[in-house]
């Protein structure tokens, strides 16, 4: 039935379509916002053809000041052991390490000495495939007890936590940070009709098993959690990418003025990563989660 037609009422996913994009062009800093996540999604199409190119080998350098520049020889002398444990770099669904060029040059330049992409396959079918194939990554790069590092963006952080709560991971992985992840679903979700034979999708909906798994109890998982969310993201929204867990040691935090893609190419996120990393001490998991920060003034600074 045509919509002119008096007759006509817009269907229920008309509607959620509708409302999760409601009030984002309602002020001037955030059509600004809208503006940069178009942008920074325009350079991520055009990084993503290298991106899909994986790399063959990744160096290990190890402990070794020669040809370091003063910022990156201050790290490795203060704290060897965060220069040299490995980051793993997680991207998200039909993604690749492109995302993470900003963050992944940040990172290099202030003397993080292993930084490494994970590939997912391309269509990853299950969140548990995917921790399957993080697991596998992360024996091969820091062997069997090793520790690493692990920074995720979007179905990548789901993926990781999943890995660090329900597969043990947390033996391995000391930091978990997220970026616009859907740890509670994702409204988009509910718009892909159900007869669809892809169960990843169904998986990011917000009342699926996948979602209600992870809010069991976790009481022996010790990661601490860092869950970035984006005020503009509207593939996932902000109350969606925290963490809310009482088990878990998690902190969230939400950046005004940024989208989803945006979130992963911002210098403030970059620098406030770089923090948690060379400065929050470990700590026993709360008894509640903290509430959501918010992270002011995102600026291009690298």
């Amino acid at each position: 039935m045509a919509e002119s037609d008096p007759g006509w009422s817009p269907s229920p996913q008309r509607d959620r379509s509708r409302t999760i994009t409601a009030g984002l062009l309602a002020t001037p800093a955030n059509a600004r916002g809208l503006a940069v996540e178009t942008a920074c999604l325009a350079t991520h199409l055009a990084l993503y053809p290298a991106g899909a190119l994986r790399r063959l080998t990744q160096r290990d350098e190890g402990y070794s000041l020669g040809g370091l520049a003063p910022l990156q020889r201050g790290l490795l002398v203060r704290s060897p052991d965060t220069a040299t444990t490995p980051v793993l770099l997680v991207h998200g669904l039909v993604d690749n390490r492109s995302v993470f060029a900003r963050l992944h040059r940040h990172l290099r330049r202030r003397g993080f000495r292993r930084v490494v992409p994970v590939q997912l396959p391309l269509l990853t079918t299950s969140v548990q495939d995917g921790a399957r194939v993080l697991a596998e990554a992360v024996t091969r790069i820091a062997g069997p007890d090793g520790q690493v590092t692990i920074i995720a963006h979007s179905l990548g952080g789901l993926i990781a936590r999943y890995y660090v709560q329900r597969m043990g991971g947390d033996r391995q992985v000391g930091t978990l940070i997220t970026l616009a992840s859907p740890h509670g679903g994702t409204r988009l979700a509910e718009l892909v009709p159900r007869a669809l034979p892809y169960p990843l999708l169904r998986q990011l909906r917000p009342d699926s098993p996948l979602i209600a798994e992870l809010g069991e109890p976790a009481p022996d998982c010790h990661t601490r959690i860092f869950a970035v969310a984006a005020a503009l993201d509207t593939v996932v929204r902000p109350g969606s990418a925290v963490v809310d867990h009482p088990d878990l040691d998690a902190v969230n935090l939400v950046v005004p003025g940024l989208g989803h893609h945006s979130l992963a190419f911002s210098g403030t996120v970059a620098h406030q990563v770089t923090a948690w990393l060379t400065g929050a001490p470990r700590r026993t998991p709360p008894t509640q989660p903290e509430p959501a920060h918010s992270l002011s003034r995102p600026t291009d600074r690298t």
